[in-house]
């Protein structure tokens, strides 16, 4: 008893032999592809701002006299009432850095803030007491540690314009920086950098004795 073998058709065999080819054709572009999938479907950051407009000027007449450099570490929480906070509530971890800066307006010199000697010797001026500026927020040395939100704040998230805004802590940070500027001593080192400043200016222009001190002027 013989077994006849069936064979396949000649277009058969071609179709599995396409699909082989085929097959293995895919394999390779995949194996080549993959690895770098990523930057196929990579993002592309596009600056399509227009140009910055001057929108005004202004004459400074302040003499910057020092500068701290702050550092604080915020921890600030937001809880909701009656909900726990894996529902809503948001605690953020945020190190901001900054500076402020110490200065005396030397536009506030009057008249009667300057008076010389006859021999043009002597001169004495009263300066108005430094002051601080507003602190400035470093972006490139300020970051999130990190972020806990609640359910509810992270879907929040998804129909929001500004998704994990920062804004809040930021002010916080400065807000802290600000303290801990006033609280430094700044504004006495701005006063005694502006006094050497002065004296060494009036030196070389022949003074022999410049006095310099501060309060309100006047005008």
């Amino acid at each position: 008893m013989t077994t006849s073998v069936r064979r396949l058709p000649g277009w058969a065999k071609a179709v599995a032999a396409l699909v082989l080819v085929l097959a293995v054709l895919f394999a390779g572009i995949r194996l080549a592809v993959l690895p770098g999938i990523k930057d196929l479907f990579g993002t592309e950051t596009k600056d399509r701002s227009g140009p910055a407009l001057l929108k005004s000027i202004q004459d400074m007449s302040r003499y910057d006299a020092a500068s701290g450099n702050f550092q604080v570490v915020v921890d600030l929480e937001k809880d909701a009432k009656f909900l726990p906070d894996a529902v809503r509530g948001t605690r953020t971890l945020y190190v901001g850095a900054g500076t402020v800066d110490a200065y005396v307006d030397l536009g506030q010199l009057g008249a009667r803030d300057v008076s010389v000697d006859a021999g043009r010797t002597s001169a004495t001026l009263r300066l108005p007491h430094a002051r601080l500026g507003r602190p400035a927020l470093d972006p490139d040395h300020s970051y999130a540690v990190s972020k806990q939100r609640g359910l509810l704040d992270r879907l929040g998230d998804l129909f929001s314009d500004n998704p994990n805004s920062e804004q809040a802590v930021q002010k916080v940070a400065v807000r802290h920086i600000g303290d801990a500027a006033r609280s430094s001593g700044l504004t006495a080192r701005a006063e005694t950098n502006t006094t050497s400043m002065l004296q060494g200016l009036l030196h070389s222009l022949g003074f022999e004795e410049v006095r310099i001190t501060y309060g309100t002027s006047s005008g």
